[in-house]
C-alpha cells in the first residue's frame, strides 16, 4: 500500500514559503536601513525571488510600495518654475 506523503509535502511547502518571506523581509529591512531607492527588481534580486512572486504577496507588495514612497523621494534641488526649458 502506498504511503501518503501529502502532510510532509504540505509542511515542506510551508517551510519554503516562510523562508522565502524571511528573505524578502530581510531585503526590505536592508533597503529601509540604507535609504537606497527601491524597485521590485532590486528587492527580487536581493531576496533571490522573482518579481512575480513579490507582486503576488500582498504584505510584501505593500512594504515595497511604502519603501518606494519613502526612499525614492528626490533629495535634489527643485527647479524654479521660471527656469528656461532645455533646447530640443
Amino acid at each position: 500500500m502506498p504511503v501518503d506523503a501529502s502532510d510532509r509535502l504540505i509542511a515542506a511547502a510551508r517551510r519554503r514559503h516562510e523562508q522565502t518571506l524571511a528573505r524578502a523581509r530581510t531585503a526590505l529591512r536592508q533597503f529601509e536601513t540604507t535609504g537606497e531607492p527601491v524597485t521590485y527588481a532590486k528587492v527580487a534580486a536581493a531576496a533571490k525571488v522573482s518579481r512575480a512572486w513579490l507582486y503576488s504577496q500582498p504584505d510584501v507588495r505593500a512594504a515595497v510600495e511604502r519603501l518606494r514612497d519613502i526612499n525614492n523621494r528626490s533629495t535634489g534641488v527643485a527647479v524654479p518654475a521660471n527656469a528656461p526649458a532645455k533646447p530640443a
